[in-house]
């Protein structure tokens, strides 16, 4: 009898994240402001998951995560619909954009770029769940220890003579600022009008009063799993790592922009945690 194919298992904080997608929908208020149960469905918890301590008392980084896909699903529908057909995602995790994207989506060729446990865990997935798996999804994996992310990325298809639009979140916390800039100066390089969306982390003493205590914790866990958390900086700082870096224009989104564009006037006080920056940066010239 052949024995069904066994991977190993996502990243933690990958699923962390799709279960507080999910989350979102059955305990906050209408208007929800992402609407993803597939996470859920992939990672099929056991009973009373929403009452893990990490569901339970996070509220305000449930906000954060939702709020965040939010932000990058609406920009990249507005980028496609002015031209750009290539959507690349580093550190996809569970993102379920391609199974959700809309129908106003022209097409859009999508990349999603993690570690191969996590990506083939994902992919075993939706084939048992039998949800989709488009011909425009193309799964990337990369051992970031090992190989380029940019070599995998154009061996999975991706045309350097076309625009494109990147996001990468909950990424760059990880990483040292030495990777950070080779990351920024790869991707300055793409051709003429491609942009970026990228979230960093401000230092502790640039967070809410009322953030401090779960961004310490977080940071202890963090370490004590082997996945320390490395990198803050500034928003004047990440404005200066885009402009050295090469790109054309630059700017950042903060907290309180967030709250302005999507928890206004909501019923339930729900708010995100003050810890993320998101820079927007345009490429000038292709070097590639």
């Amino acid at each position: 009898m052949t024995q069904k194919k066994q991977t190993k298992e996502p990243d933690n904080t990958a699923v962390r994240t799709a279960l507080w997608r999910a989350l979102h929908v059955q305990v906050d208020a209408e208007p929800h402001i992402l609407e993803d149960g597939i996470g859920l469905k992939l990672v099929a918890p056991p009973d009373g998951w929403q009452e893990r301590p990490d569901m339970k008392y996070t509220r305000r980084l449930r906000a954060s995560v939702v709020a965040r896909a939010r932000l990058i699903e609406d920009f990249v529908v507005k980028q496609n619909q002015q031209g750009i057909g290539q959507y690349v995602i580093l550190g996809a995790g569970l993102d379920t954009f391609a199974q959700r994207k809309p129908k106003s989506v022209y097409p859009l060729q999508i990349f999603e770029i993690d570690q191969p446990d996590t990506l083939e865990w994902k992919e075993q997935r939706l084939n048992e769940t039998g949800l989709d798996i488009p011909d425009d999804l193309h799964f990337v994996p990369v051992d970031f220890e090992t190989s380029s992310w940019w070599e995998q990325l154009l061996t999975a298809g991706f045309d350097i003579n076309q625009p494109a639009v990147v996001a990468c979140t909950g990424v760059s916390l990880y990483l040292t600022e030495e990777a950070i800039v080779a990351m920024l100066e790869q991707l300055a390089g793409l051709v003429a009008g491609s942009r970026l969306i990228m979230s960093f982390y401000l230092p502790l003493e640039l967070l809410d009063e009322e953030d401090q205590p779960m961004q310490q914790m977080a940071e202890k866990g963090a370490r004590e799993a082997g996945t320390p958390m490395v990198s803050f900086f500034s928003p004047d700082k990440i404005l200066s790592l885009a402009r050295e870096a090469g790109f054309k224009e630059a700017k950042t989104l903060s907290t309180k922009d967030i709250e302005e564009s999507y928890f206004a006037n909501r019923t339930d006080d729900l708010m995100p945690a003050s810890g993320e920056v998101f820079l927007i940066a345009t490429t000038q010239t292709g070097k590639r």
